[in-house]
């Protein structure tokens, strides 16, 4: 099965993963679907493996054992080389640190991924070129027209926020992770980035799963799903 074929974004089955040190904390999933198009919320507490999950998903780590199947596309076959390619072409990413180049400047960070990903940078094109595409996101996302010029360094936290989901965003990726994203906003800001984040991914019908502490935001997503009824986990030198 393909990419395009696939009617699941996601398919895990007996996935198990251990970090390598000695007594380090182990992640086991039983089963886990998640379908095209959802906006998935994952609620889980620090240590709990929010972040282990995500990178198991993305293919940052490799699985040890069970079936891990993204987009019709078994991860877990795939070499590393294979896994950073996909994962550059099918997944934006949102992370907790947002991972800004401090002293690049912000539209040459959002557009980073397309450098990796010919799939998205033709899209990107289409869509009016790369450049046009990254402004008209930041714009989307509320932020000021000349701030494309402007270092990551320069930003108030809000503002680096909206420009890791516009870099996230750009090329249509067709599953989008956000790992904490609003845990440095008030309940004002909060709201008003779920807004701006529903709105872009509802254009691209893009599937959206989001780890979070923050019970509070399960009024905003199609299914919510608590992580200790999926995972079974050893916490000893649990990583988030």
């Amino acid at each position: 099965m393909n990419a395009e074929a696939a009617t699941d974004a996601v398919r895990l089955h007996g996935v198990e993963y251990k970090w390598r040190a000695r007594d380090a904390f182990g992640l086991s999933i039983g089963e886990f679907e998640v379908s095209r198009g959802e906006r998935l919320l994952l609620l889980g507490a620090s240590g709990s493996g929010k972040s282990t999950l995500l990178s198991l998903l993305t293919g940052l780590v490799s699985s040890q054992s069970g079936t891990l199947e993204i987009l019709g596309t078994r991860l877990d076959k795939l070499s590393g080389g294979a896994r950073d390619q996909f994962r550059a072409e099918h997944f934006g990413i949102i992370f907790q640190m947002f991972n800004l180049l401090p002293y690049g400047a912000v539209i040459d960070n959002v557009m980073l991924p397309l450098s990796f990903a010919p799939e998205r940078r033709a899209r990107a094109m289409a869509a009016g070129g790369t450049e046009n595409e990254a402004r008209r996101l930041l714009s989307a996302l509320g932020l000021p027209a000349d701030i494309g010029r402007q270092t990551a360094a320069t930003l108030s936290v809000g503002q680096q926020q909206r420009v890791a989901t516009a870099r996230a965003l750009i090329g249509s990726p067709e599953i989008v992770v956000a790992d904490e994203p609003t845990s440095a906003l008030d309940d004002g800001r909060q709201q008003d980035f779920l807004d701006l984040l529903f709105g872009q991914i509802d254009a691209t019908k893009a599937t959206l799963i989001m780890v979070s502490h923050d019970r509070r935001l399960a009024q905003h997503f199609t299914r919510v799903i608590e992580l200790n009824d999926i995972l079974a986990t050893s916490k000893s030198g649990a990583p988030a």
